[in-house]
C-alpha cells in the first residue's frame, strides 16, 4: 500500500451517531484525501467503526490513529487487518500504539508496560509465522527515538502525533528510505491570534497533562515554561496552525521539506461546528 500526500485526522467520537459520520468520511473521501485517521479513546471501538467507515466510502483509506495494543491481542490484530482488507479492497491500515497509563490502567484496568519492549513483543506476535507481513499495511505511533528506531524495523514506518517540523527532520534521519513518516499536524482557519489561540490551548490541554507528550514536548524544542498555564503561544503556533489557507499551507509544507511523506491534517473548531470543519479541509485539500 503506498499513502498519498495528504490525509485528514478526526476523531468518530465527536460525531453524533452514524448519519454524521457518514457524511463526514463521504466528504473527506471527495475532497480528494487518501487517509482519514481516527483515535481510539473511551467511544467508539477501533475495528468496528473503520469496518462502517469503509462501507461508506470507496476510495478513502482508513488508519487507525491509533488502535491501543492492550485493546485487543495481537492475533486479534492481525485477523481484524486481514479481514477488514479482504472486505473493503484493500483499503485499512492499522495504526498501533501504546496509549497512555491513564487509558490502560484506570480506563482498561492493565498494568502499563515499559513502552518500547511491550511494542517490541506485540508487532513480534502480529507477525509470526507470516512470511507476507514485510508488506502488512501497519504503522507505529513514534514520538521519541527508540520507538521511531523500531517502527522503521517492524512495520511500514511512523505515525507522529503533536509534533513539529523539527520532530519530522529528526523522525525522518531515523526512519531512512522508503518508509511511511505520516504525521498529524492540527490547524485553524482563524486570522485573529487571540481566537486561533483559544481554540488551540483547548485542544491541547489534555495532552498536556500526559507524560509521553510532554517529554517529547521538551524533546523537540520547548521549554518546561512553553508548557505551564495552557501552554505558550509559540507553543500553541507550532501544535495547532492558524491564519489565511495559504499562510497554512505555507507551513504545512514545512513538514514536507523535513520529510515527512504525508500530512495528516486535524481540523480544529468550536465544539459542534461541523462546517467550520469542512470549510478548513476544503480550504487544505490542494496543499
Amino acid at each position: 500500500m503506498k499513502l498519498g500526500r495528504l490525509g485528514a485526522w478526526y476523531g468518530t467520537d465527536k460525531l453524533s451517531g452514524p448519519e454524521q459520520i457518514r457524511d463526514f468520511v463521504r466528504t473527506v473521501e471527495k475532497l480528494g484525501y487518501d487517509v482519514l485517521w481516527y483515535p481510539e479513546s473511551r467511544g467508539n471501538e477501533s475495528f468496528s467503526v473503520a469496518g462502517f467507515m469503509l462501507s461508506c466510502t470507496t476510495t478513502l483509506k482508513i488508519g487507525s490513529s491509533i488502535a491501543s495494543i492492550y485493546a485487543r491481542d495481537a492475533f486479534t490484530s492481525r485477523r481484524g487487518t486481514m479481514t477488514l482488507n479482504q472486505l473493503y479492497g484493500e483499503r485499512f491500515i492499522l495504526g498501533l500504539g501504546v496509549s497512555h497509563p491513564p487509558m490502560v490502567e484506570g480506563l482498561r484496568g492493565h498494568v502499563y508496560e515499559k513502552p518500547i519492549p511491550a511494542m517490541r513483543k506485540y508487532l513480534q506476535a502480529l507477525i509470526a509465522g507470516e512470511p507476507a507481513a514485510a508488506d502488512w499495511p501497519i504503522c507505529v505511533a513514534a514520538l521519541g527515538p527508540l520507538m521511531m528506531k523500531l517502527s522503521g524495523e517492524m512495520s511500514q514506518g511512523a505515525i507522529p502525533y503533536n509534533t513539529n517540523p523539527r520532530h519530522t527532520a529528526e523522525a525522518a534521519k531515523i526512519l531512512g528510505p522508503n518508509k511511511w513518516l505520516a504525521i498529524e499536524q492540527k490547524v485553524t482557519l482563524e486570522t485573529d491570534p487571540d481566537i486561533a489561540r483559544a481554540l488551540g490551548r483547548k485542544e491541547l490541554a489534555r495532552y498536556l497533562t500526559l507524560d509521553n507528550y510532554r517529554n517529547n514536548f521538551l524533546r523537540i524544542g520547548f521549554t518546561a515554561a512553553d508548557l505551564e498555564n495552557g501552554g505558550s503561544d509559540d507553543f500553541i503556533d507550532q501544535m495547532c496552525l492558524w491564519g489565511t489557507a495559504e499562510q497554512i499551507k505555507t507551513k504545512l509544507r514545512e513538514h514536507f521539506a523535513a520529510g515527512a511523506t504525508h500530512v495528516a491534517i486535524q481540523p480544529v473548531h468550536n465544539d459542534g461546528d461541523i462546517a467550520a470543519r469542512d470549510r478548513i479541509l476544503a480550504a487544505l485539500a490542494d496543499t
